[in-house]
């Protein structure tokens, strides 16, 4: 007889499985993020809008998965220290798709006034925090095989070369950002007070992408550890 319970179904005999579903909501939330800030650069507000409504639609499918995967989380096939650390998990992976709503809705509620020596610099960070995602989507991806294996053996070792990988691209962004922040006190005289305050809020922002997607792997790493 088949499961009258979705996620009962979903779940199967892994508390696992429907962690890398939830990521891949978050992760097409994230892609959009790249073409939001191409929309900003190109002064194309239908697009930045229409940008903007992908990654709330994205968002909140991320938190209706989020809410039914805590509502139905087998408490029988975890210990409690492991059950916390799979809802930090799933957290963190949350965490990605709320940051990238915060930034579609700052772009799309204020105009941002873009200084010309801002634009590369700032798609490349975007670009690197992206792909920070992207690193931890791939890793989470894993999450089956790991569990099947017992978290142990070649499968162990290639996510753990993965997460040193991700640690890496995540400094990368941490760089990057303080690099952008100071082109944009360079020419602050040049911004009204509070553009300068909200143009450093949304570099901060973009780079949460990266060190949210860096938690995803610090918790997968706790929960091999354990």
């Amino acid at each position: 007889m088949l499961p009258s319970n979705p996620m009962a179904a979903l779940f199967g005999k892994s508390p696992f499985k429907p962690l890398p579903q939830h990521m891949r909501i978050v992760i097409e939330c994230v892609e959009e993020v790249q073409p939001l800030f191409q929309a900003l650069f190109d002064d194309d507000q239908e697009q930045l809008e229409e940008c903007k409504n992908h990654i709330f639609v994205k968002e909140r499918e991320a938190d209706a998965m989020r809410n039914e995967i805590c509502e139905h989380l087998p408490r029988n096939m975890l210990q409690a220290t492991g059950r916390q650390d799979l809802l930090a998990l799933l957290a963190a992976q949350d965490a990605i798709a709320n940051t990238a709503q915060d930034i579609a809705g700052l772009l799309v509620e204020r105009r941002m006034e873009m200084l010309p020596s801002m634009a590369e610099p700032l798609m490349r960070l975007v670009i690197r925090c992206i792909d920070t995602c992207r690193q931890a989507h791939a890793i989470i991806e894993k999450l089956d095989e790991l569990h099947e294996t017992g978290f142990r053996g070649r499968e162990t070792s290639r996510v753990d070369e993965m997460l040193v990988e991700l640690g890496n691209m995540e400094s990368d962004t941490d760089l990057m950002g303080m690099a952008l922040a100071r082109v944009l006190f360079a020419e602050e005289d040049r911004l009204k007070p509070v553009s300068v305050i909200f143009w450093y809020q949304l570099i901060q922002w973009v780079g949460n992408l990266a060190d949210y997607a860096e938690k995803v792997g610090d918790r997968l790493h706790l929960l091999i550890a354990r």
